[in-house]
């Protein structure tokens, strides 16, 4: 029963999909809204989003006191994310696909589905473990994801690296909206009700503009679009084998209460984040890559989170 609960989110970002896909065959929608889509996520919304979410859930003693929390998924990313740049060699990805494969092989959907999947395995307890989960997560995809997608459309060049040059391609509006909060909750400022109001509506947002994006993208597609490929298959391991697997044995260098080890393992097997598909569209890279392992991943979770709670039964 609890994880049929669990599944509830899951369908609700499928019916958002739908609906998307819905309307755009419907002819609801012109070439230029996923433009408009992508830059109202990017610039607007997911910004506003974090800023309300950090500002209201953490405070300053909540940050100082959570180094292991925020240390473990730290490690727990840049092992897979290293273990993702050998395997592009290995399998030999296409340079322009080789960031987006990356980011979509050790970063997760914290929060749209992250969240609400938690709170039905544990309850609200779950909720500050989750948000620190996502404080990395979201720290990692706006540096090193981000960048990585940057260099598939060879915007970013190596050759030419300068710190300058490699700053700006990191600085994005949700990062400098993550860096705003964090400050905010360090200095112990707070912002006005109505200020608070406005982050909150504009932040929600996000959710119904990002799927409804992978509607449109997926109404667009062709079944060949659909071709499932080494690198493809090797996403899938990424999210719901070997990124839960490093967790768990990070877990296990560091003494964290049962419930903590529970929700990180829980957010490093969601699927591919939703941001992946609406940056690569930005970027002008590979976006309906992103979209087909965002959806298709989102399909293979309804098997692999029944399957975490069974395991959790012997682990924990």
């Amino acid at each position: 029963m609890i994880i049929l609960k669990s599944l509830q989110s899951l369908l609700t970002i499928f019916f958002l999909i739908f609906i998307g896909f819905y309307l755009s065959k419907r002819n609801w929608f012109n070439e230029d809204t996923p433009i408009l889509f992508s830059k109202l996520v990017i610039k607007l919304s997911l910004p506003c989003f974090m800023i309300y979410n950090l500002t209201t859930s953490f405070t300053k003693e909540d940050l100082t006191s959570s180094s292991i929390g925020l240390l473990i998924p730290f490690i727990s990313m840049i092992l897979t994310f290293s273990l993702s740049k050998i395997l592009t060699l290995i399998l030999k990805v296409p340079k322009q696909k080789r960031g987006t494969f990356s980011t979509m092989f050790f970063l997760s959907n914290t929060i749209f589905i992250g969240l609400p999947v938690n709170i039905s395995l544990f309850g609200d307890e779950a909720i500050p473990y989750v948000l620190l989960y996502y404080i990395v997560n979201t720290f990692m995809f706006w540096t090193v994801g981000v960048h990585s997608i940057k260099k598939d459309s060879g915007l970013v060049d190596d050759k030419k690296f300068s710190y300058i040059s490699s700053l700006k391609s990191i600085l994005s509006p949700p990062l400098i909206a993550f860096g705003m909060s964090v400050l905010l909750i360090l200095f112990n400022i707070s912002l006005p009700k109505f200020l608070l109001d406005v982050f909150k509506y504009l932040g929600n947002l996000t959710t119904p503009i990002s799927t409804l994006f992978i509607g449109m993208t997926l109404s667009t597609l062709k079944p060949n679009d659909f071709n499932i490929g080494k690198d493809s298959l090797f996403i899938f391991m990424g999210r719901f084998i070997i990124s839960p697997l490093v967790t768990f044995m990070v877990i296990k260098l560091f003494p964290i209460p049962e419930l903590m080890a529970k929700v990180f393992i829980i957010e490093s097997a969601m699927p591919v984040m939703t941001q992946i598909a609406i940056v690569s569209k930005s970027y002008n890279v590979d976006y309906k890559y992103a979209t087909v392992m965002g959806t298709l991943s989102n399909l293979a979770s309804l098997i692999f989170i029944p399957l975490y709670m069974l395991l959790f039964i012997y682990l924990f």
